[in-house]
């Protein structure tokens, strides 16, 4: 069948994360290419105070993951994070194969050229500042 690409989002027990980190999510990686994926970039994202407790935990480890898998073995992926006790939540998206390089390369930490192009941007802040001055005059003149 169609393999696409996945970016799967993950929430970690920090408890065993910080015990075994390697190994904690190792296991991401290993369930991905047991079931023939292919890990594009596997990285941690945050490990931060969840917004609710889950399960008796306040804090979670947010772990990225774009990988390229079968469409057909994604609920055997679904059901092996189910019962894997290092993982609080997950969620995985299909994405566009448009969009999956640049996914990819952001996810690894590289830069694109329209992150430099600071000239156009400051050009347009003096556009915006110079219309809100002109919407702040109308607003007294009503007054």
């Amino acid at each position: 069948m169609a393999a696409y690409v996945y970016e799967g989002m993950f929430i970690l027990d920090s408890n065993r994360y910080g015990k075994d980190p390697s190994g904690v999510a190792g296991k991401i990686d290993a369930l991905v290419q047991q079931l023939g994926g292919e890990i594009l970039v596997s990285r941690m994202w945050a490990e931060q105070r969840l917004a609710y407790p889950i399960n008796g935990h306040r804090r979670g480890t947010y772990w990225l993951t774009y990988f390229r898998l079968d469409s057909l073995k994604v609920d055997e992926l679904n059901y092996a994070c189910n019962i894997n006790d290092d993982m609080l939540r997950f969620l995985f998206i299909k994405h566009d194969p448009r969009i999956v390089d640049m996914l990819v390369a952001h996810a690894e930490g590289h830069e694109f050229a329209s992150d430099d192009d600071s000239d156009d941007s400051d050009a347009d802040t003096d556009d915006d500042d110079a219309s809100a001055e002109d919407e702040e005059e109308t607003v007294e003149a009503s007054e």
